[in-house]
């Protein structure tokens, strides 16, 4: 094995893991898809179309991941969808 060889592999050791978190958004029967809709635009930073598929997975599977990042950017993003009366939460 060259020492060239053995650099790479050690640089490849070295790499940095990053988490990613994820907004979790849990399906009810008490809010309409118009809300829902509207409220993703406004957390999220959703597309219209983005937020209207997100609404029919939740509707559908019973839950979607809406937006992923880093704790710090997802935690007041989740306070604002709880705060329009909608059940998230961050993984």
């Amino acid at each position: 094995m060259s020492s060239q060889e053995k650099v790479s592999e050690e640089l490849l050791l070295e790499e940095e893991v990053i988490t990613q978190n994820e907004i979790v958004l849990y399906n009810d029967d008490v809010n309409t898809f118009d809300h829902v809709i509207e409220t993703l635009i406004y957390a999220c930073d959703h597309t219209p179309e983005q937020a209207e598929q997100c609404s029919l997975i939740v509707h559908y599977k019973g839950k979607c991941t809406v937006k992923t990042g880093a704790y710090d950017d997802l935690k007041p993003r989740c306070s604002i969808l709880l705060e329009a009366g909608l059940s998230a939460e961050i993984v």
